[in-house]
């Protein structure tokens, strides 16, 4: 193998490649795991990136797959380009299901050689990068989640502009402080968020476009609001309490919040948050004047998802315990999105209204319920 760099002079970008290598690189299997060289690093600076989606399937890879939304993500793409140019990827083992679905490799978002040889070996072309940890437990661990959410960032920023990938990044109602806009947050206005998760995503939104600008990176990027879910365990959010409510509510009509009753938040029902995903890796490039969009459905409080749910369960009893620490976080999160420029440009519209997210919730949980009995 022979390893040849060109560098015009006074630039950035370089390029590194392998003369003579007339080995060939496996596909990626179910069953199987990939061995092969790894390539240098190499730096191009991307002068027209395509505006469109090939004619050919992407191929995607999900970071930090096994979380809230990546299973879910991945089905939906599946459903559309086919089992096998899904690959998820985590650090935990998954369960039979989910690694009997469709292909699924370890990945650790702080080892960059293993990404390199995944997105090489696989032909990824689209990247999904889901690694990262949240609010609640970003504060009990900064160190790491500095490790996780900006030198795991960086890693698939270079990873993805080596290989000339579409990269999604989602960012987060917590890149928002108590000095923006509250009601409703704009897509462009003050951020200064006060706990490191926010932090994090405020920096993977600004280099995000520094490097599209700069190099030509496809660098897109939603800011979810809370994301409302049945098939995974909260992960430790601010917004989590709106996910524990609905199983509270199936199995012991009893409820402690953490939050103060009349603390409103914007949230999503997962299969909104899914589409609102596929739909914006659609999108055209020509069509995003943006490359950070908000994306909103339903705003609500404790006391109203709460009084929702009574008129399925009206003997839910609910309780409040706060917490110091997500009471202030949620303080200073946006009450209400404005996704007007997501609705102008790309057509974004939500399907799910409260109390169509709470029937599906509860049908869903009953359904986990029985299943497990």
């Amino acid at each position: 193998m022979l390893s040849v760099r060109v560098c015009s002079p006074g630039s950035a970008a370089s390029l590194r490649f392998c003369l003579g290598c007339t080995n060939k690189i496996p596909l990626m299997r179910e069953s199987t795991r990939c061995m092969s060289w790894s390539p240098r690093q190499l730096r191009v600076q991307i002068s027209n990136p395509p505006d469109t989606v090939k004619s050919e399937h992407p191929r995607v890879l999900i970071t930090g797959g096994l979380g809230q939304l990546g299973v879910g993500l991945a089905r939906l793409l599946r459903k559309q380009y086919g089992k096998n140019n899904v690959i998820l990827s985590d650090i935990k083992k998954p369960s039979d299901e989910v690694y009997n679905s469709g292909p699924f490799v370890y990945a650790d978002v702080l080892d960059y050689k293993n990404l390199q040889e995944l997105v090489i070996n696989n032909r990824i072309t689209w990247l999904v990068h889901y690694s990262a940890l949240l609010s609640a437990i970003g504060e009990a661990n900064v160190a790491l989640a500095r490790r996780v959410n900006i030198t795991g960032l960086h890693n698939v920023l270079d990873i993805a502009l080596e290989n000339r990938l579409r990269l999604f990044v989602p960012s987060t109602i917590g890149a928002f402080g108590p000095t923006s806009p509250r009601d409703p947050t704009p897509d462009l206005c003050i951020q200064r968020p006060r706990t490191i998760y926010g932090v994090s995503k405020v920096h993977a939104e600004l280099i995000g476009e520094y490097f599209h600008h700069k190099y030509g990176l496809d660098f897109r990027c939603l800011r979810y609001p809370g994301i409302i879910s049945a098939d995974t365990e909260p992960g430790g959010g601010t917004t989590d309490y709106a996910v524990k409510i609905f199983h509270d509510a199936v199995n012991s009509k009893t409820f402690d919040c953490y939050l103060r009753p009349d603390t409103r938040l914007p949230m999503m029902h997962i299969s909104d948050c899914h589409r609102a995903t596929l739909e914006f890796l659609q999108a055209p490039a020509g069509q995003l004047t943006l490359r950070t969009y908000n994306i909103g459905a339903v705003s609500f409080t404790p006391e109203e998802v709460a009084a929702e749910i009574r008129s399925h369960i009206p003997e839910l009893r609910v309780t409040y315990t706060l917490d110091a620490v997500r009471q202030s976080i949620a303080d200073s999160w946006p009450r209400r999105f404005d996704d007007s420029n997501a609705r102008r440009d790309w057509g974004w519209k939500p399907s799910f209204s409260l109390p169509e997210l709470v029937s599906d919730m509860l049908r869903s949980v009953r359904a986990q319920r029985e299943k497990e009995s």
